[in-house]
């Protein structure tokens, strides 16, 4: 039967083929591609193969598409016709399901045959000939292209031919510091450009502004024999004196009010403040002076430097006040002293003030669902050197479709004020710094009114102060000497502590709490979003309540006080590492490894809950709803999902992996694998099964599943089915439950699936 429908579609791409011949013009075959034959010589060390493909690379025009040796897109082309209406429907179908013949009449042999010894010569192989010619078979034309190679040759000295001109000797001195060109290494003409281009940028960085990679003269000499080559590099004769001097600034102005609008704005010299070197025009006074000395990196008499202007340009673009900025360099006309450069930077203030108004409905993977309303009022320039302050009031609820969770809705109301600096605020301390991008200082304060329903309120003030940096464009850094978290729960029900006369566990969900404490925070990620590989690393370390712990002695769990309140005393720190492959056809390779360590100790028996490690839903465990997982070998209750803030631990170890592939137009899909849980320090909240153990290993959680993306341009949709492989709570010996998989009973898909509907990427 097979061989029967291969015959069949060969005849019929047969006969289509024969019915293309009639199409075809006069005296014009088709074009069937090309054929590259390759003779080298003894010493040449590249493969035949490979030396053929580089030069088909460079073989045109490019011939149609064939099927079994056919051209049926030609075919379609010609049967549909030549459409009346350019976007017709009868257009559409050529375009789509047609492509134009490629005529004998657009193929030069000779022409691609010099072609072809051009790049020869560009890659070494000298002296390498290249021969066209083309053959023809019924209305079917091909080229065929003989190849003599020669050794490719290699580079055995380097040198500048010297004139004695500080432009020279800088760029010989360039040349000799991590030079792209060394002796030994095969030539390349794309080297010796990329050469060109370095030490433009190098130049760039010592003043020579006007200076660009063209005036520099690259020849090699082939004549020395056994096929090496000596570079010589010079400047071009024809470069212009201007371009051959660096330049030093002579003057900065600053335009800190510049509009786009019409008429253009008035940008004289007239009425401008000098700072420190600066020239400052700002007729409405909306910036102090300040701001700019400290942005702008550089000052008159400096040699200007492409660095410097692009580190400063970069930092007034971040420091968020300006919507557009940009600079402008102009040679002064000055026959005395003509090689200095004026400086004019053209800002566009941001709108100063915004207000905002945002709702949010969503679901959690606890099974509950809610709202949050949230209004955010904005000033970009609060003290007129680009700080931001921010106030934002919100409310929200959380309604739960669990049976056991029906009557146990969350309601929160809450204020939030952050104040940011573009700078360093350090009492007594004044840090100079010029990186690329601009550091930033922010506090915030906080205040929150939680309702848990039928049990208990709290109250939660939060305080910041916090400094953040950026070493380079991939490298993050965020320091918090500061961090005070105070929690205060009132109202506590009758009936929550009739809960904890049974389990007295939960009492300390009502606990009153204070922390201080301190966290530094490291990121690094792939500068480049398109590479291959993906890397995404970030460091957290937090300790909390360790000098007053030292000053007040504190020994047993919450035995001291501060603010009238047991303080939480712990050191913290966890990684979270991310890597991702990219394949063709845009298939990608995702994983995710995250190790949380948490040491509570002295006055406190466990982390705050607000600082435990979770597992399970959406973007962990996804074959196990939050809440329902861990620690350890410990399986949450009804009651203790009903009662408990949190269900986590103070350790935490999670590994994902999934295969993400393409499926049509906007939708993708995914298999995944999850391994993982959490454990605690002490066994204060779910006994000694939740307690970290020598052989905890055996207490990981196994899932997997498959999921659909749906990407939608502003958002990413995903829908992840998990299955459990391995149930950490189920008596040891008996976890591994591949071999009770039974997809077609319902209880046991009820039992055993989760289905997690969640926005973005898990990781």
């Amino acid at each position: 039967m097979k061989q029967t429908t291969f015959y069949t579609v060969f005849f019929l791409l047969f006969a289509t083929s024969c019915k293309v011949g009639k199409y075809l013009p006069a005296g014009e075959k088709l074009y069937r591609g090309s054929t590259v034959k390759v003779q080298k010589k003894k010493d040449v060390k590249a493969s035949e193969k490979s030396l053929r493909k580089q030069l088909q690379l460079a073989a045109r025009p490019k011939p149609n598409k064939f099927i079994l040796g056919q051209p049926y897109k030609v075919w379609w082309w010609y049967v549909i016709g030549e459409p009346k209406r350019p976007k017709g429907f009868k257009a559409f179908l050529r375009d789509k399901l047609g492509e134009p013949p490629i005529l004998s009449s657009r193929v030069n042999t000779k022409i691609t045959a010099e072609n072809m010894n051009a790049y020869l010569d560009n890659i070494g192989y000298f002296h390498s000939t290249v021969t066209g010619d083309t053959s023809n078979n019924g209305y079917f034309t091909k080229a065929v292209y003989s190849a003599n190679i020669f050794p490719q040759h290699t580079i055995r000295n380097i040198s500048w031919v010297n004139d004695s001109t500080a432009l020279v000797m800088e760029l010989d001195i360039k040349r000799k510091r991590k030079s792209l060109l060394k002796s030994g290494m095969a030539y390349r003409l794309s080297d010796i450009e990329a050469e060109r281009e370095r030490l433009d940028i190098k130049l760039k960085t010592k003043g020579y502004y006007f200076f660009n990679p063209d005036y520099i003269m690259a020849y090699a000499d082939s004549t020395i024999g056994n096929y090496q080559v000596d570079l010589f590099f010079n400047i071009k004769t024809t470069t212009p004196e201007f371009a051959r001097h660096a330049y030093s600034i002579n003057r900065i102005t600053v335009f800190p009010n510049y509009t786009l609008l019409k008429p253009a704005p008035d940008t004289s010299t007239k009425g401008t403040i000098n700072i420190d070197g600066l020239l400052i025009r700002d007729t409405v006074r909306s910036f102090k002076p300040e701001l700019f000395k400290r942005t702008i990196t550089y000052r008159p008499e400096n040699l200007y430097s492409s660095i410097d202007q692009n580190t400063t340009l970069n930092r007034l673009i971040n420091l968020g006040a300006f919507k557009f900025s940009k600079n402008r360099y102009e040679a002064v006309k000055d026959t005395v002293n003509p090689y200095r450069l004026n400086v004019f930077y053209y800002l566009t203030p941001a709108k100063k003030k915004s207000l905002q108004a945002q709702i949010d409905a969503f679901t959690k993977e606890n099974r509950y669902i809610g709202s949050k309303l949230s209004l955010n009022w904005k000033n970009r320039n609060v003290f007129h050197q680009s700080e931001q302050l921010a106030f934002k009031v919100y409310g929200g609820f959380e309604i739960s479709s669990n049976d056991s969770l029906k009557q146990n809705n969350n309601y929160r109301f809450g204020t939030e004020v952050t104040l940011n600096f573009p700078r360093y605020l350090i009492p007594f301390f004044k840090v100079k710094e010029n990186n690329l991008y601009p550091s930033r200082t922010q506090f915030l304060l906080g205040y929150e009114f939680f309702i848990k329903k039928s049990f208990y309120t709290k109250n939660i003030f939060r305080f910041n102060y916090e400094f953040q940096w950026r070493e380079n464009a991939n490298k993050q850094h965020i320091l918090a000497p500061i961090s005070f978290t105070y929690l205060n729960a009132a109202n506590v029900t009758d009936s929550f502590y009739a809960a904890a006369a049974v389990n007295p566990a939960l009492l300390s969900n009502v606990y009153n709490e204070t922390i201080i404490g301190s966290y530094y925070t490291y990121t690094y990620n792939t500068l480049n979003p398109m590479a291959k590989s993906q890397l995404y690393f970030t460091a957290n370390l937090e300790a909390a309540g360790n000098t007053i712990g030292l000053i007040s002695g504190a020994k047993e769990p919450r035995s001291k006080y501060i603010f009238g309140t047991p303080f939480a005393q712990f050191v913290k720190g966890d990684i979270d590492l991310r890597y991702t492959k990219r394949y063709h056809n845009k298939l990608q390779w995702a994983n995710r490894f995250q190790i949380g360590i948490g040491f509570p100790y002295n006055n406190s028996a466990f982390l705050p809950f607000s600082k435990q490690y979770v597992v399970g839903g959406a973007s962990s465990i996804r074959a196990f709803a939050v809440r329902s997982l861990g620690p350890g070998s410990y399986l949450p209750t009804a009651k203790d999902q009903v009662y408990f803030q949190t269900i986590g631990g103070d350790y935490k170890l999670l590994v994902n992996s999934e295969i993400r592939m393409p499926l049509f137009g906007r939708f993708s899909g995914t298999v995944f694998a999850d391994i993982g849980n959490v454990w605690t320090k002490d066994t204060v909240l779910f006994g000694k099964a939740g307690q970290l153990k020598k052989d905890f290993l055996k207490e990981l959680a196994v899932a997997t599943g498959v999921g659909i993306r749906i990407d939608i341009s502003l958002l990413l949709l995903r829908f992840d089915l998990g299955i459990p492989f391995r149930k950490p709570y189920l008596p040891n010996g008996q976890r591994w439950v591949i071999d009770k998989i039974d997809l077609g009973n319902s209880k046991w898909r009820s039992d055993n699936l989760v289905f997690n509907i969640a926005i973005g990427y898990p990781f």
